[in-house]
């Protein structure tokens, strides 16, 4: 733009002012105002968001000595890895991880399948006491998983169906220990979530609206075909959404890994044991009881979080690609 341009754009913008009685300069000074406070917003949002992992990543590289010196703060001056040797060696990391994509994944599959036909199930159908049904859904989100921690112990510890097993066999089963409370719960819609999952699909499916269907039935699909055929491709969103809800919060779960899966080594309980791990692999090279230092032990530790985070937001740039794809897939369609 030439000077001769820009001086007639900035004399018609002043005539304009001029012609407004100040209106049009407020309007921009406003909206300059509005701009400048939502960049400092969400420039403070995200530093609290990212500047603690930051910081655990800085210390992560860092030797015990610099934990310790003044002069470092972000930058440290010996550089080093072998803390997430360390880290990977107390954690027994790649068998952790192993056994927690295997659990997270599948309960993950297995808590949007049931949740996603209940939550169609709310939406779409009426059926008896249906509000009753859908405030237990609520009670399901609201209530603490530990206030019934002690009925599900003792539920899975003398596991039993309507007596049969103690009959045949003189005994209940001891559920605790194994993956089979897990599955049995997210199979229930009990799992770790499942009242949120079933809330928000039926919500989703409410807002499609209900010719779709009608215009299936009409050329001659059954209720399953429809559901499958029109409604499953259009909630792929929602869907996505669930499974990276589902999946990380169990990757990340520590009360239920405890509860029933006993001596499994995922990563979740691996990590609330990390720094007694560290006491122990420093009595095993030194020979002598020794207990750790807070600055190195809470080192090892924002090392051992970062080895959990790190393939969580791997699968969740990978999900957020597909999430977007099927977003605008689906709106094309609708």
């Amino acid at each position: 733009m030439t000077k001769t341009a820009v001086k007639r754009k900035n004399s018609n913008f002043w005539e304009r002012n001029r012609k407004s009685d100040g209106y049009l300069l407020k309007k921009v000074i406003l909206s300059f105002l509005g701009k400048v406070c939502r960049f400092v917003l969400l420039f403070g949002m995200c530093f609290m968001i990212l500047q603690p992992i930051f910081n655990k990543i800085s210390v992560s590289f860092m030797e015990e000595q610099d934990l310790y010196n003044p002069v470092v703060v972000a930058i440290p001056e010996h550089f080093t890895t072998e803390n997430y040797a360390l880290a990977a060696q107390i954690m027994d990391y790649s068998h952790s991880v192993v056994n927690s994509l295997v659990i997270s994944l599948t309960i993950a599959v297995l808590q949007i399948t049931v949740c996603t036909l209940v939550g169609y199930g709310f939406a779409r159908f009426d059926f008896p006491l249906k509000k009753f049904w859908f405030a237990c859904v609520l009670m399901v989100v609201l209530v603490p998983p530990q206030t019934i921690s002690t009925s599900l112990h003792l539920h899975f510890r003398f596991f039993d169906i309507l007596g049969i097993f103690k009959a045949v066999t003189g005994s209940t089963i001891n559920l605790r220990g194994s993956i089979l409370p897990y599955y049995l719960m997210s199979a229930g819609c009990m799992g770790l979530k499942n009242g949120l999952y079933i809330y928000m699909i039926r919500q989703f499916f409410r807002n499609i609206p209900k010719e779709l269907e009608e215009a299936a039935y009409v050329d001659g699909c059954g209720t399953l075909k429809t559901f499958v055929r029109i409604m499953l491709p259009d909630a792929k969103p929602i869907l996505t959404s669930c499974f990276l809800f589902a999946f990380v919060w169990q990757w990340t779960d520590g009360f239920y890994s405890r509860l029933f899966l006993g001596k499994i080594g995922l990563v979740s309980t691996s990590l609330s044991t990390i720094i007694d791990g560290l006491g122990a692999y420093l009595q095993r090279l030194l020979g002598v009881s020794q207990v750790p230092s807070v600055g190195y032990a809470n080192c090892i530790s924002s090392t051992g979080t970062l080895m959990i985070i790190v393939p969580v937001l791997v699968l969740y740039l990978f999900a957020q690609k597909g999430f977007v794809e099927s977003l605008s897939s689906s709106g094309i369609k609708m």
